[in-house]
C-alpha cells in the first residue's frame, strides 16, 4: 500500500517526496499547461445573477487565484475553459478584465464555441487541439469533481481538484484527483509534486 503524506494540504505517495523541487531546479518540466474551470475555480459564480458574467452588476475572483495565476504564468501557458452557454471567448475575457485576471489567460474557450462541454472528451480534446498539447503535457484545475476532474483524467491529463469546501471524495473518484488543494496557497506544491511525477513517468530515451 502506497503511504500518503500531507504537505501543505497537498496529499500524494510518499515515494513522490523525494522529487519535489528536484524537477524545477534542473528545468526538466514535463507540463507546459494549465487549463482551469472558470466559475467558482478563478471566479465566483453568483446564483442569483444571470445571463454572461461579463454583464453582471457585481463580479469577485476566487480568492487567492490572482497570486496563483500571477506565479503560475510565469512557467505555464495558462487555459481558461468552460461550459458557459450564454458566454463566448470575448465575453469571458471582459469578465476576467473586470477582477483583472484576463492578462494571465493566453487561450480562453468555451463550450458555446467548441460544441461540446465538460466531462464530455471531445471538449478536452477539441482544448489540447487548440494549444497543441498532449495530455500527459496539461494539467486540469477545477471545482467540480464531475466535470472538471473526472472528465479530464479519461483523456489522460493530470488534475488537480480546487476543493475549498472540504467535500468528500465521491466513492468512485479514488485516483481520478492527482492532488486535492483547499485553496490556492496549495497550488504550487500541487504542481510540483505533478511535474515530478509526470518526469518519473515520461518514456525512457535509449
Amino acid at each position: 500500500m502506497n503511504e500518503r503524506i500531507g504537505y501543505a494540504g497537498v496529499y500524494y505517495a510518499a515515494q513522490d517526496m523525494h522529487h519535489l523541487g528536484d524537477v524545477r531546479a534542473r528545468g526538466r518540466s514535463m507540463i507546459r499547461t494549465i487549463v482551469f474551470d472558470w466559475g467558482d475555480t478563478v471566479m465566483r459564480v453568483f446564483p442569483e445573477f444571470s445571463g454572461p458574467m461579463a454583464h453582471w452588476p457585481k463580479v469577485e475572483a476566487v480568492p487567492g487565484v490572482e497570486h496563483a495565476l500571477r506565479t503560475a504564468s510565469q512557467r505555464y501557458l495558462l487555459v481558461l475553459a468552460s461550459n458557459a452557454a450564454d458566454s463566448g471567448p470575448d465575453l469571458v475575457r471582459d469578465a476576467l478584465e473586470r477582477v483583472g485576471l484576463e492578462r494571465y489567460f493566453g487561450e480562453v474557450v468555451t463550450a458555446r464555441d467548441l460544441g461540446a462541454a465538460k466531462p464530455d472528451p471531445r471538449f478536452f480534446k477539441a482544448v489540447l487541439r487548440t494549444v497543441g498539447c498532449q495530455p500527459q503535457e496539461a494539467i486540469m484545475v477545477g471545482d467540480h469533481f464531475e466535470t472538471d476532474i473526472a472528465g479530464a483524467k479519461e483523456v489522460g491529463l493530470w488534475t488537480i481538484w480546487f476543493n475549498p469546501n472540504g467535500k468528500a471524495l465521491p466513492a468512485h473518484g479514488e485516483g481520478k484527483a492527482d492532488a486535492i488543494i483547499p485553496s490556492y496557497k496549495e497550488l504550487d506544491n500541487a504542481l510540483m509534486m505533478i511535474e515530478s511525477r509526470a518526469h518519473m513517468a515520461r518514456p525512457t530515451t535509449l
